[in-house]
């Protein structure tokens, strides 16, 4: 009898244990999502800023200087971005 009782004991704690790490597995996994949604927003804002620095440079010929205001309206707007995407993960 007491064998029976502990294989039932072990059986439960396996169970247990299985289930928390599988909880931590989602929560790991989501995590790293976060991170790569936000990398992704603050990298985007600054390329398709700078493209359009580089295009409007083309146009009006003013080479550096607009794809450096671009670039770092890009920057801004990716910090801002960045902001605001972890203010509504906090919720």
């Amino acid at each position: 009898m007491p064998k029976d009782q502990f294989k039932n004991r072990l059986e439960i704690a396996k169970n247990k244990l299985t289930k928390r790490n599988l909880y931590n597995e989602t929560e790991n996994a989501s995590s790293i999502g976060a991170a790569f949604k936000l990398s992704t927003e603050l990298v985007s804002a600054v390329v398709v800023g700078t493209i359009i620095g580089f295009i409007l440079d083309k146009t009006f010929g003013t080479k550096p200087w607009l794809i450096l205001i671009f670039f770092f309206l890009g920057v801004v707007t990716g910090i801002m971005n960045v902001i605001r995407s972890a203010k509504n993960m906090q919720r």
